[in-house]
């Protein structure tokens, strides 16, 4: 039986990437986008929904279907009030989470970062980690936290930082062995890819760090 998705992010670097793979999926019959402005793909699968992502517990009634894909994710440099940054790491993701867990869906798969901890004294990492636990409060059966090392990615926006880190990996990524792994950069991608296989294979762990994604984004 043919499956539907949810994507939030679909946008962004790893959301446009996973919309993309979504499409060639043929186990995928609908993709529900929900976003603040359109994705410009014209295809019979997409089923746009351009709201207030803020207001996402407004759309009980059409956020159904199998699997939930939240790629939502701000930084400091585009959010730097506290108080919407919170909004948009925290609030969205976990007023997702809600909505997938009132209408019986099962899977719930979300990027967070590396490092995310709720008891963290650095609040980029404090967030993600009050995200997380909030989402796994909600008790959805799969539910899959992806805390990615740096994501290399094109993005419509100039990002100086992630750009010269980027650069500044390509050549520390080959030394990093063992449990260093987790910290070599990681693209865009190989994060679409996992979040698909999640979806569609049985895995045990809920916390997925930066190696294993790499690990399933090839699988």
């Amino acid at each position: 039986m043919a499956k539907e998705a949810i994507v939030l992010g679909g946008t962004g670097a790893t959301g446009s990437k996973l919309v993309k793979l979504l499409l060639k999926d043929e186990r995928y019959s609908k993709i529900k986008l929900f976003s603040r402005s359109g994705c410009d793909i014209h295809h019979n699968k997409i089923e746009e929904h351009l709201i207030d992502l803020f207001e996402l517990e407004n759309y009980t009634d059409v956020f159904t279907g199998n699997d939930v894909f939240c790629c939502i994710g701000t930084t400091k440099a585009k959010t730097p009030k506290k108080k919407k940054y919170k909004k948009i790491d925290y609030g969205i993701p976990v007023a997702a989470a809600k909505l997938a867990k009132a209408n019986g869906i099962t899977n719930f798969i979300v990027i967070s970062a590396m490092g995310a901890d709720e008891n963290s004294l650095i609040f980029y990492n404090r967030i993600k980690g009050e995200m997380q636990h909030a989402v796994l409060d909600e008790g959805i059966r799969h539910t899959y936290l992806l805390q990615p090392s740096l994501i290399v990615a094109e993005r419509k926006e100039s990002r100086i930082m992630e750009k010269i880190g980027a650069v500044v990996m390509k050549f520390i990524n080959p030394l990093l062995f063992g449990g260093a792994k987790k910290y070599r950069s990681i693209t865009d991608t190989t994060i679409a890819k996992a979040m698909l296989w999640l979806a569609n294979n049985k895995y045990l762990d809920t916390i997925i760090t930066s190696d294993v994604i790499q690990k399933l984004g090839k699988a």
